[in-house]
């Protein structure tokens, strides 16, 4: 099972702790409960930037880029209006109730990390769901958020959209940037 110290070892989160979540309000606010892994890298890092390819999004966040409930409303909207266009949805998105919700984004592409969630499956169950942002397709990834980071940050993920982090720039030392360090202090 994949923990969040494997995370920290890599990556170490900021000195400083990110502000607290009140997670039942977030909850309410998206409609839906979140997973434990994620709530945990949220409460490590904060929203920010791992390795200046993978954004996290956070409910609250004083920067609308890395609110995951502003996320949520664009992202909904745009993609209503790709599948409206005639853009195919993705297979796991075919049976009703299905939904996708975003948890990061990769910098500079338009490309986002969204969970797959279906009814009846608790949050622990979501998968990853990559969408290269200025296309159609999409990569599914039978793991949770946690697992899936990790995965690209070590160089292990099966995905046709992460190799060149790994590729060409082949860090050896791996870093997170939090929002207010890349963005300035919000407020």
């Amino acid at each position: 099972m994949i923990t969040l110290d494997a995370l920290v070892r890599l990556c170490p989160p900021p000195s400083n702790p990110p502000p607290a979540v009140d997670w039942a309000q977030a909850e309410r606010a998206l409609g839906a409960a979140l997973p434990a892994d994620y709530k945990q890298l949220v409460e490590t890092y904060g929203d920010g930037l791992f390795d200046d390819t993978i954004w996290l999004l956070v409910p609250d966040s004083a920067y609308d880029d890395c609110d995951l409930h502003a996320q949520m409303t664009e992202r909904d909207e745009d993609l209503a209006d790709l599948w409206e266009m005639g853009e195919e949805k993705p297979a796991g998105l075919l049976e009703a109730g299905d939904r996708v919700v975003p948890w990061a984004f990769e910098e500079g592409t338009g490309a986002f990390l969204y969970w797959l969630a279906r009814p009846g499956q608790r949050p622990a169950e979501w998968t990853v769901l990559y969408n290269e942002g200025r296309g159609p397709l999409w990569e599914h990834h039978d793991m949770g958020c946690l697992a899936f980071l990790l995965a690209v940050l070590t160089g292990t993920a099966e995905t046709d959209y992460f190799g060149y982090l790994y590729e060409v720039l082949k860090p050896t030392v791996h870093r997170f940037e939090t929002a207010d360090q890349i963005l300035g202090t919000a407020g």
